[in-house]
């Protein structure tokens, strides 16, 4: 049997192992190098104080923020943590919908503030994950009143802490599009962010300025996704890499999401994919990424280089 050589910091950096051949495997064994692939048999160890609350924004639309938030909130419930997730989109909030929610929202943000309900009445509990909660900050069509703002939203999160029944371990806000009004109320009650961005140049340039938005906002604790990679474009000089996209915007790598056919089909049936079996490839990556997050730890984009193609013997005629 093979052992594997743990680091010295198992917490802080999860297990890898490097891939072997059947060559090797007749050979004397050697220490082999660790790289990097999650330790599964073990949980990971909650780092910084609780609650953790995380921001994900991206700047741009459509590069999977949503998607990303379901997805990782449902993560860090299976991994036995408790979760909140808050969706800020005021009027188009679509979380409930990839979450299978949608008919169990009764209550909302704008219903506390009123007085109509109270905040444990408008949290939907999940009943896959009863430790995982949704919260909404409005219906469907409705108005943003003018007295909601980035005061109450910290008002709605400061509740959160002081719960009877105890302070969730995260609270996560999907963000909405864009750095309006909605960017700043969503961004401040957190004191970190993910930053979701997609390998195209217009995403990149979005998120660079959500970067130094958030970072004058005093958020510095900004670690980002890259989402819909594609390795054949990358390898056809099609689509920029993600070491690229990490030496462009200078951020701690949280977790790369390929693209995936499985994303549309868990959306429109309203049922993640980290609770697909068996697990789809993006849904991985997401768990992933959700570990790394529970243990502020990052991880590091490297360039592959391809093989040398074998010349043949027409290659000495120049064929």
């Amino acid at each position: 049997m093979i052992s594997l050589q743990p680091l010295t910091n198992p917490k802080t950096s999860p297990l890898y192992c490097h891939p072997f051949s059947p060559k090797t495997l007749k050979k004397k064994p050697r220490p082999l190098t660790v790289h990097s692939l999650l330790q599964y048999n073990r949980k990971p160890q909650l780092s910084g104080e609780t609650p953790r609350v995380v921001v994900i924004t991206s700047g741009k639309g459509g590069v999977g923020k949503t998607t990303t938030t379901a997805n990782v909130s449902l993560s860090l419930a299976r991994l036995g943590l408790s979760v909140v997730a808050i969706d800020a989109d005021v009027g188009l909030r679509n979380l409930d919908l990839l979450l299978g929610l949608e008919n169990r929202v009764n209550y909302t943000v704008f219903e506390i503030l009123n007085g109509d309900c109270r905040l444990d009445q408008a949290l939907v509990r999940d009943k896959r994950w009863s430790n995982f909660e949704l919260l909404c900050i409005s219906k469907p069509r409705s108005k943003l009143p003018l007295g909601f703002g980035a005061k109450a939203l910290t008002w709605i999160v400061d509740a959160l802490k002081g719960r009877e029944e105890g302070a969730p371990d995260f609270v996560l806000i999907d963000c909405p599009a864009g750095i309006d009004a909605g960017f700043i109320t969503a961004i401040s009650p957190a004191n970190e962010a993910v930053l979701v961005t997609t390998p195209d140049i217009t995403s990149l340039r979005d998120a660079d300025r959500v970067t130094g938005l958030l970072e004058c906002d005093g958020i510095r604790d900004i670690k980002m996704i890259v989402n819909r990679v594609r390795t054949d474009m990358i390898k056809g000089e099609d689509m920029m890499s993600v070491l690229d996209v990490q030496e462009m915007l200078g951020l701690p790598l949280l977790g790369v999401i390929p693209e995936d056919t499985e994303v549309i089909r868990s959306t429109n049936r309203g049922y993640p994919l980290v609770l697909n079996k068996p697990p789809a490839l993006a849904g991985l990556a997401f768990e992933q990424a959700a570990w790394r997050l529970v243990e502020q730890d990052s991880m590091k984009a490297v360039m592959v280089e391809e093989e040398p193609k074998k010349r043949g013997f027409f290659s000495f005629f120049g064929g």
